[in-house]
């Protein structure tokens, strides 16, 4: 690759926004067109950022300047149209998850690598510079070893504020696919890949309300698990207990903590680029019941804060520079698995093993890493 990559966005709904803002930023990339189910949405969105051209799937597809396609579908249209654009010869960013069953996954990535085709896959925010200073923290030793991680995500439900609610209470999402990518990729992007998982799950409800827009009165059914409690055994041996709700009337997004051996530390909400990462050393001595304040020790955060598209340009530099990119399909695959099997735990009460891994650990993210700058 030698100039401006080739990009093309399938998919012109409310994350396009975000995509296209940021990826008409970088330098690195230049957006060609963009498709939808729907072409005049597609029209819209291309003349409002400004891409000089739009269509249908197909159009992108067949675009010959169009050497990596950004998929932006909604979740059970994602393993369709990234094997549609392997299938093209072009490479694939997708939103997440990947996909939403183990074979057409698999079968994505084993398409691409025969191809000599990258796959890459959201969440992106593992790049963003608050997740990678607290990474940094943890490989400089501050708080140890690590040994265990708590990871919460609560809130009452979007159906308190979506107008279409629906999809995010049935098959394919709920808190665990819809939230659970962030907090998972986040997990294994820090201590390697998950051996077993065991979790339990339970509705608030069969039905749910609308409570805004149009349709606001009217019920939907409910098909997955609306809370879910998550254990996770890493192979190189940390634990993690997750937390992902629907029901909650408290609202705690973000939390993230890893705990080690001589110390804990706070991540920033894996959901968000930036962040405050803080600290706090064991104790070596206590007064007879003076538990007192513990010293936060805050770390700086430091690299260019972007958003949504961070890790599509990550992975058309490693093209160029024939490196690893972060957010790989594979990562996006093993972390798929790792959310699936949580789900059959939850109906089946027993542990379950990954099959998937992950051939290399997660890389990092130089502090020095320039979105702005133009390198190919």
């Amino acid at each position: 690759m030698s100039g401006p990559i080739g990009v093309g966005v399938i998919g012109a709904g409310v994350i396009s926004d975000t995509y296209l803002e940021n990826l008409k930023s970088f330098p690195d990339v230049e957006v060609l067109i963009v498709g939808d189910l729907i072409e005049e949405r597609a029209k819209s969105q291309a003349e409002k950022h400004g891409v000089p051209a739009w269509g249908s799937a197909g159009d992108v597809l067949g675009h010959a300047d169009v050497q990596v396609v950004v998929n932006l579908t909604i979740p059970a249209a994602h393993l369709e149209i990234s094997s549609a654009a392997i299938a093209a010869g072009k490479h694939v960013w997708s939103e997440k998850p990947l996909g939403l069953d183990r074979d057409g996954g698999a079968q994505l990535l084993k398409d691409a690598a025969a191809k000599g085709l990258r796959v890459g896959s959201a969440p992106d925010t593992i790049l963003g510079p608050g997740f990678q200073t607290a990474k940094r923290a943890i490989q400089e030793g501050v708080i140890g070893e690590p040994m265990f991680a708590t990871t919460t995500f609560q809130t009452v439900g979007p159906d308190l504020w979506h107008p279409s609610p629906a999809f995010l209470f049935a098959q394919g999402a709920g808190p665990l696919l819809d939230m659970g990518p962030y907090y998972f990729s986040g997990l294994v992007s820090l201590f390697g890949p998950v051996e077993r998982v065991a979790a339990l799950g339970r509705k608030k409800a069969e039905e749910r309300v609308i409570h805004s827009g149009p349709d606001a009165g009217t019920t939907f059914p409910v098909e997955v698990p609306t809370s879910l409690q998550v254990l996770t055994s890493f192979a190189a041996g940390q634990q993690a207990s997750s937390l992902l709700s629907f029901d909650s009337a408290l609202e705690r997004h973000g939390i993230f903590e890893v705990h080690g051996t001589e110390g804990s530390l706070i991540v920033p909400d894996p959901n968000q680029f930036e962040g405050r990462s803080a600290y706090v050393t064991a104790r070596t001595s206590l007064s007879d019941g003076d538990w007192g304040e513990q010293e936060w020790t805050e770390i700086e955060q430091k690299g260019t804060v972007v958003g949504r598209g961070l890790g599509l340009l990550d992975m058309v530099r490693a093209i160029a520079e024939d490196r690893p990119h972060v957010a790989t399909g594979e990562l996006g695959y093993h972390v798929l698995d790792v959310m699936l099997s949580a789900q059959e735990s939850a109906a089946s009460g027993e542990f379950v093993r990954i099959d998937s891994s992950i051939s290399a650990p997660v890389p990092s993210v130089p502090v020095d890493f320039d979105p702005f700058a133009q390198t190919l």
